[in-house]
């Protein structure tokens, strides 16, 4: 599932390739996709401009020229990709926007969503979400203080949404590791020092892999050499069996919660 990073890569190249350009057609292939009808859905996109393209969390809002909203969701395999219907990926795509003849393709949507919302309505849906840790508001101290009185598993307390937003199972597992912290490890047992380590990999995790695009599987766009690099960096997620870049140790996989985890025996600890 695409999670900070990756949503953050996608904001960065649609708010340098598609705002302010006219929507010139809309193509709504699974209404589901959609939350109101598809004729509705491109009545409504046809014409208009998209001036602004913000993340939140997981979410990429895009905001239209008339103060409307598109929220997208792309959940558990979704896939963005812009450019002519030459060079369009042999996929089946749930929602496509053109921009001229560019076109911005929604693929693997069948969990995601593309919803056209007011500014309230965009309000309401996100305002569960818990805080951005790249946020220039966010610092340790504060960091620390959303820590007290959790209980629970660090990769869960993670992944949970209403406490920090944009982080989903690659990433908790790949700051735990930074932080020399098992995903296992209770959060109410963090020392002042461990929680100052987490904190630490928590912002370079992000930032780096936010830098070199995540590791989505598809480039954004033809000659896009950025999207994915990240995939290679992994230092544990996706490795089980390989050998530990740190301390030569051997990767492991095991379950926490439903959730795969994986991780270091012998570098990670549980403060």
């Amino acid at each position: 599932m695409p999670e900070f990073p990756e949503m953050e890569n996608y904001r960065r190249l649609l708010s340098k390739h598609i705002v302010n350009l006219p929507i010139t057609g809309v193509t709504v292939n699974r209404e589901k996709s959609v939350n109101v009808e598809p004729e509705v859905f491109v009545e409504r996109l046809v014409g208009s401009r998209i001036v602004f393209v913000e993340r939140r969390g997981k979410h990429l809002v895009l905001h239209l020229h008339d103060g409307r909203r598109l929220l997208l969701h792309l959940m558990l395999g979704g896939l963005l990709f812009y450019g002519t219907e030459e060079e369009r990926p042999d996929r089946s795509t749930q929602v496509e926007i053109a921009f001229g003849d560019r076109i911005l393709y929604f693929m693997g949507l069948r969990l995601g969503y593309l919803h056209l919302l007011s500014v309230k309505e965009t309000e309401a849906a996100l305002a569960k979400l818990g805080p951005e840790l790249l946020d220039r508001r966010m610092n340790e101290e504060r960091f620390s203080d959303l820590l007290k009185g959790r209980r629970g598993a660090l990769k869960s307390m993670l992944v949970n949404q209403q406490v920090f937003a944009g982080i989903g199972n690659c990433y908790a597992d790949e700051i735990s590791y930074e932080a020399a912290l098992l995903p296992s490890a209770p959060v109410q047992g963090l020392t002042p020092d461990s929680i100052s380590r987490l904190y630490s990999a928590v912002r370079k995790v992000l930032s780096e892999a936010a830098d070199i695009g995540g590791y989505m599987e598809l480039p954004f766009m033809t000659g896009d050499t950025v999207t994915g690099s990240y995939n290679d960096r992994c230092k544990v997620y996706d490795r089980e069996g390989e050998t530990c870049e740190r301390c030569g140790g051997t990767i492991v996989k095991s379950e926490l919660s439903s959730r795969k985890v994986f991780y270091c025996p012998d570098c990670q600890h549980e403060r």
